[in-house]
């Protein structure tokens, strides 16, 4: 499989396991719905029982799992295999996510098979000098984001994501930073922007407010807006 083109700035909803099956499924259909809007690229990171059934009802959606195994076909017995993932229609993984981190040698060995099969990965990093590390390996997006701030609703300083951001581009140019903890405003979402990441995105800022469909709508927009403003710079 040709590995997807990605183009920033680019969004991420990544419910983990907050939802699955038809809850899932609704706000997939509307972020896909919002991807042909206004022609962003969404990473939707999905349940695996989910991938093959939320791809295959929407068009224009990066359907991400939060992590996939080294493994090969053959004996494996109670891991992920990858063909089996892209079979589904999978494109992106997630991997060394504070929630699920592997070592250095697994990494390695994993974005290996990512890279056969034409599997983005986005690799985690819970600091600077972790950043750095990773994106030797030239990873096609980096997240950094502080383990302490997952889930918090507070977000990195603009000076952390700065920090980060050209600390990845120096080791490795090409490599997209995502800058998504505690994403769960409109502003939040400008400033990650603005700090110069290449996409942002949440998880509990959006499937845990009050209204998460509109939530979505309103920090997709946010991301076209801040890409509309740059462009008239």
């Amino acid at each position: 499989m040709k590995k997807r083109t990605v183009r920033a700035p680019f969004f991420c909803v990544n419910p983990k396991a907050y939802l699955y099956g038809d809850a899932a499924l609704k706000l997939a259909k509307e972020a896909d719905e919002l991807a042909e809007k206004y022609d962003i690229d969404i990473f939707f990171t999905v349940q695996y029982v989910d991938a093959y059934r939320i791809a295959q009802a929407t068009k224009h959606l990066i359907i991400t799992v939060q992590h996939m195994d080294g493994l090969t076909v053959g004996p494996g017995m109670g891991y992920i295999l990858p063909e089996g993932l892209v079979e589904a229609g999978v494109q992106a993984t997630f991997l060394n996510h504070a929630e699920h981190p592997v070592g250095i040698n697994q990494l390695v060995t994993i974005m290996k098979r990512a890279k056969e099969l034409g599997v983005l990965v986005i690799a985690c990093a819970d600091s600077i000098v972790e950043a750095q590390a990773i994106a030797t390996l030239k990873p096609d997006v980096m997240v950094c984001e502080p383990t302490a701030l997952i889930g918090t609703g507070n977000t990195s300083d603009s000076s952390y994501m700065k920090q980060t951001n050209e600390a990845v581009k120096s080791v490795s140019p090409k490599t997209f930073v995502l800058q998504a903890a505690g994403i769960s405003t409109i502003e939040d979402v400008r400033q990650a922007i603005e700090s110069g990441a290449d996409g942002t995105g949440g998880t509990s800022g959006i499937v845990c407010a009050k209204d998460p469909l509109q939530t979505l709508r309103d920090m997709v927009e946010a991301v076209a807006k801040v890409r509309a403003e740059s462009k008239e710079q």
